[in-house]
């Protein structure tokens, strides 16, 4: 009986003990839910009624904002003038920009973004000519071939100084682009100061459509082929192909590659025209980021141009252009002629904002195959030719007659040319003397020019244009490249067979 109690007790404290638990158990969750449901209430009610700290809960405050922020809420609350807030805002990042001290690194607002993407896409209206903001002075890469800035004399290294007679120092690239980008058939007037020349130069170009076609090509008699890349836009690499097919039809046996005066442009395009010449499983270009990390591009199998090549370059070949040059130079062995390239090492990236203005930044640097940063170094040719010394000469910009007697800038520039010309000026001084007019005669009658022995702005143009296609005609940087093409492919024994 004993033992049968205590068995019923040991049940009953089981049973109890179990009910016990569940209890406890229903309690808690509903302690538990009650907890969360109070904490939750009073978030709710401090984020609704709190003072403004209760905002920033849980979300790291970043301090060295502090300054900023106090600025603005001193211009809101102080400054006593209108103003708009977009226009602060802009400035604070165009500031933190120009802070890094970095060139290739900008701030652009719509209007700038819009432009931008502009170049790399389609035409559009302008003198057509790389710039950048070096050292507080916007400085040229290249002109754009067949551009109004081309045919006016703008050369690489040119730095602007003013624009319709405003200064334009300090300013970023895109500011400039805004003040000298314009409608066709508008003029626009560049002080120029050109490194050795003492006095600056008025430049005045009429603005023009400048269109994005990037190939120009020729082939010789001696089926020697001759490629001008002028940028490195989103066609270029087609259109190169599509050249490069035409050629081969048409017998292509040796090709120049001629990348003087390409400022550069999309990476991409970089690297697929480099496929063309770089053997698959070759470095192209290595991709440094700030943490050291290297990407490497290498060449892929697929189409290769197989007749012996060689590339020009100069101080405009930029950016892309020295990718390129370095790639098939370093892996190929295609030698480089022509002069030092400008020195462009660094790679940016755009970061759209949602209002469609746009920040570029540099974000890494690139290195040839061989490991070498050709930034502010360039990339030096195999075999350094040199231009001749009237390639160089100012945009001859005259409004009225140059005449004997007269002593001026322009007519020692026009002394200089008639000279490159063979027409014997005499003695180059800037004097309009009786040796000017002679030389003046000579060159309006070889023209078909009305003979005056005065330069009017006709006969100034016609001089202009015969200096370039002389040197078109005689372009030794180009010359010596076909040489070394001839030897190479040796095409003249080929024919004299």
């Amino acid at each position: 009986m004993d033992n049968e109690h205590q068995n019923v007790t040991k049940e009953e404290a089981k049973e109890t003990l179990s009910n016990y638990v569940n209890i406890k158990k229903f309690h808690f969750v509903m302690l538990l839910f009650l907890t969360v449901l109070a904490t939750a209430g009073i978030s709710i009610f401090a984020l609704s009624f709190g003072d403004e700290k209760a905002v920033t809960v849980g979300v790291q405050e970043r301090t060295e904002f502090n300054k900023l922020y106090e600025a603005y809420d001193t211009i809101q609350e102080d400054y006593f003038l209108e103003y708009e807030e977009e226009d602060l805002i802009n400035g604070a990042i165009n500031g933190m920009v120009d802070a890094l001290g970095d060139p290739y690194s900008d701030y652009m607002n719509q209007e700038e973004t819009a432009q931008f993407n502009e170049n790399i896409t389609s035409s559009f209206q302008g003198i057509g000519a790389e710039i950048q903001s070096m050292n507080d002075l916007i400085t040229v890469v290249s002109p754009i071939k067949g551009s109004p800035a081309e045919r006016a004399g703008i050369i690489p290294n040119d730095q602007i100084l003013a624009v319709d007679g405003e200064s334009i120092q300090g300013m970023s690239a895109s500011e400039a682009v805004m003040l000298i980008r314009g409608e066709k058939g508008t003029d626009v007037t560049l002080t120029i100061q050109r490194p050795g020349v003492s006095e600056t130069i008025e430049v005045t170009i009429t603005r023009d459509d400048i269109p994005l076609e990037t190939v120009y090509y020729e082939i010789n008699e001696q089926k020697v082929a001759t490629i001008q890349l002028t940028s490195f836009s989103e066609t270029s690499y087609d259109e190169l192909t599509e050249a490069l097919q035409d050629l081969e039809s048409q017998g292509m046996k040796a090709l120049v590659l001629d990348l003087r005066q390409n400022p550069g442009g999309l990476l991409p395009q970089a690297i697929s025209i480099s496929n063309l010449f770089v053997p698959a499983g070759e470095t192209i270009v290595q991709i440094e980021e700030s943490n050291g990390e290297k990407q490497v591009i290498t060449a892929q199998d697929g189409d290769k141009v197989e007749v012996p090549t060689a590339v020009v370059i100069d101080e405009g070949s930029a950016s892309a252009s020295e990718i390129v040059a370095a790639a098939v130079n370093e892996t190929a062995e295609i030698p480089l002629f022509g002069k030092n390239t400008f020195g462009k090492g660094t790679v940016q990236t755009a970061e759209d904002f949602n209002d469609s203005s746009n920040m570029k930044i540099t974000t890494a640097r690139w290195l040839t195959p061989n490991d070498n940063w050709v930034h502010e170094e360039g990339v030096a040719p195999t075999t350094e030719v040199d231009m001749p010394e009237y390639a160089t000469l100012p945009y001859l910009n005259i409004d009225s007659d140059l005449e004997e007697s007269m002593l001026s800038d322009d007519v020692e520039i026009a002394e200089q040319m008639l000279n490159a010309l063979g027409m014997n000026p005499g003695k180059v001084d800037g004097l309009y003397d009786a040796d000017t007019v002679t030389a003046v005669k000579s060159y309006q009658e070889e023209n078909e020019l009305e003979v005056t022995g005065v330069i009017s702005p006709e006969t100034a143009s016609s001089i202009m244009l015969s200096l370039r296609e002389q040197l078109e005609e005689n372009d030794p940087q180009v010359n010596r490249a076909i040489e070394y093409l001839l030897e190479e492919a040796n095409i003249e024994a080929d024919e004299a067979s």
